[in-house]
């Protein structure tokens, strides 16, 4: 998997004071077997001196303290980067990443310096940035990377689904803890076929996790706060990173039944956990932004090393439903109008949930059965479920390598 880094974020002495930003996360995963690393320094292409003022972005327009504007430098630079990145073939990557220095005028994503000089961050993108983000590179900073690193004091939440509860299996166990001992967890819950209700901490290829091979639903008569509370689970044990995998149907048109990442949702259950007093009490505010709620960082990962191994793997959109019964051939035509790739009776209320309490969220899902299929039986999902079981558990792993 080719990466394009930032050079000053891996220890180069490039910035305009002459000095670096070494970032050990970032010089971490630059170091995973596997990663190619593609160096770039938009700055220092561009042929600006080093050291020099520091430059910020005011209307549009980069400018240097000293009053110069060096818009066009920056510009030369970033297409000089943006040459090298495509000469080194990191653009026909099937999941182009890049880790660019945070606030950057050249590299920053989502906030930079506002052209005072005072540290005061506006909304905005580095020059470079915006070259990469139009040739659909998923770009991040240091501060996604260090966020997402594992830890045994942050380890890595995994929800499992109906029949892939068998990666638990895996987990080097530390602990286990009965789901009846969750706060919020129904006592009288018992689990469906496929499910298991013992939750295992440990490590998984040496990487710290807590496995839970399974959940409750809506369909079974509980409510969005009580499906919720492994999510809350989770982050009260300190995990910032959470994997949700579900048996889903694939729609006919947008997916194929396979192993497939969910891009974003559509919560069609009528519930939401931000409603419940619990959850409430939990978060910030209920009133919750939903953009990038599948953080594109976990995701491009994912497709990468299914593109690294050599697994099938397609992606779309979600749509969570109440069930339990599947769904009419009007709903599956509707939901393929709406742009539906996946449709189950799980996770969008955990998403929900786990987004808002800041957690970074990747959705993998095994469409088991074709949406709308006429013979489509829990055991017949159970049974596909079965097929995949290696190459989800690969994926897994291979994602859970590169945090």
């Amino acid at each position: 998997m080719k990466v394009i880094v930032s050079e000053c974020l891996r220890g180069a002495h490039c910035r305009y004071d002459g000095g670096a930003k070494p970032c050990p996360e970032v010089q971490e995963l630059c170091q995973k077997e596997g990663v190619e690393v593609v160096g770039v320094c938009p700055e220092t292409a561009s042929g600006l001196p080093v050291p020099r003022p520091p430059a910020e972005q005011r209307e549009g327009r980069v400018f240097l303290k000293d009053g110069q504007d060096v818009t066009e430098d920056f510009l030369l630079g970033s297409q000089r980067s943006l040459e090298k990145v495509q000469k080194s073939g990191a653009l026909r990557a099937a999941a182009p990443l890049a880790v660019l220095k945070a606030k950057s005028p050249s590299c920053g994503v989502k906030l930079i310096y506002d052209g005072s000089y005072t540290g005061t961050l506006t909304p905005g993108d580095g020059v470079f940035t915006r070259l990469l983000q139009k040739e659909g590179v998923t770009v991040v900073t240091e501060e996604t990377i260090k966020s997402c690193k594992p830890s045994v004091e942050h380890p890595v939440a995994i929800v499992l689904g109906s029949g892939l509860g068998h990666l638990n299996s895996l987990v080097k166990p530390a602990r286990h803890i009965d789901y009846h001992d969750i706060d919020g967890f129904p006592d009288d819950a018992r689990p469906v076929n496929g499910h298991t209700f013992e939750a295992t901490i440990g490590t998984i290829d040496d990487v710290p996790v807590v496995v839970y091979p399974g959940r409750i639903h809506l369909y079974q008569g509980y409510n969005a706060g009580e499906v919720t509370s492994l999510v809350r689970h989770a982050h009260h044990l300190g995990c910032r990173d959470i994997i949700f995998a579900c048996a889903t149907g694939a729609v006919a048109g947008n997916a194929h039944v396979g192993l497939g990442i969910l891009t974003d949702q559509i919560n069609l259950t009528g519930q939401n956990p931000l409603i419940e007093g619990v959850a409430k009490r939990e978060v910030e505010t209920p009133f919750v932004g939903m953009t990038d709620a599948y953080t594109p960082y976990l995701r491009t990962l994912a497709l990468g090393v299914a593109d690294e191994m050599g697994i099938k793997l397609e992606q779309g959109v979600y749509a969570g439903v109440l069930g339990p019964n599947f769904e009419t051939a009007a709903e599956v035509h509707a939901l393929r109008m709406l742009g539906v790739s996946y449709v189950g009776m799980s996770t969008v209320n955990e998403v929900i949930m786990a987004h808002a309490l800041g957690m970074n969220v990747l959705g993998l899902t095994l469409a088991a059965n074709e949406s709308g299929n006429p013979d489509t039986t829990h055991d017949s999902v159970l049974e596909e479920a079965g097929k995949h079981a290696e190459d989800f558990e690969r994926l897994v792993r291979g994602v859970l390598r590169l945090l």
